[in-house]
């Protein structure tokens, strides 16, 4: 499994905005409310959840936390100079290979932060795959409020030298819901020091 089905990634609503002062506060809401229906819809069905059978016969929805504007956020965006493909640790023996995208840079809750987006290599000879960008992280909630392995973001190139992250739309790997899934580990270089309480939580799918 390549971190999760890649048609929800690209079916999200394009990451790439002007600033965010200029944004319908109600069309973000509404867009991440649209976000999380489509993938409760996944879940749902038998064709495209990573639900097992028993869980998903009592799915009902993913818990999440309450929507905060405050956790989507503005970033500048510093491309890889000279990326090199390295191995990422999964949940598995499997080591698929990435490369680094480049560098978001972004102030959350009064603190500056980096994050390094990736992008799969296998991916890259796939048609229409081409724009897919992986962005994985931990912080302070895991093991907690949230899944111990992290949680992902999926952007969609090319890039802008601003980009918005939307951190309410922070999902789960596969593998927190059935550990027939062999998911991507955060690297190290990917930690939030803080607590980002937003997006999905620890709970499991109802």
């Amino acid at each position: 499994m390549i971190h999760r089905v890649v048609s929800v990634a690209l079916w999200a609503f394009a990451l790439t905005r002007p600033a965010l002062a200029q944004q319908d506060e109600a069309a973000w809401r509404d867009s991440s409310d649209a976000y999380w229906a489509h993938l409760e819809a996944e879940f749902a069905d038998s064709l495209t959840s990573p639900l097992t059978n028993e869980d998903r016969q009592r799915f009902q929805h993913l818990e999440r936390f309450p929507y905060e504007p405050r956790f989507r956020v503005s970033a500048r965006f510093t491309p890889a100079e000279r990326p090199r493909i390295f191995k990422m640790r999964t949940s598995t023996s499997r080591e698929p290979l990435y490369r680094p995208f480049g560098t978001l840079t972004f102030t959350l809750l009064g603190k500056e932060h980096t994050l390094t987006v990736y992008q799969n290599v296998e991916l890259l000879e796939k048609e229409g795959y081409e724009n897919y960008l992986f962005l994985p992280f931990t912080d302070r909630t895991n093991g907690e409020t949230t899944y111990g392995g992290g949680r992902y973001l999926d952007l969609r190139g090319p890039l802008t030298e601003e980009v918005v992250l939307e951190f309410n739309n922070a999902y789960n790997p596969y593998c927190a819901y059935n550990p027939r899934y062999s998911c991507p580990i955060p690297p190290k270089e990917n930690d939030l020091d803080m607590p980002l309480k937003a997006g999905v939580r620890a709970s499991p799918a109802h």
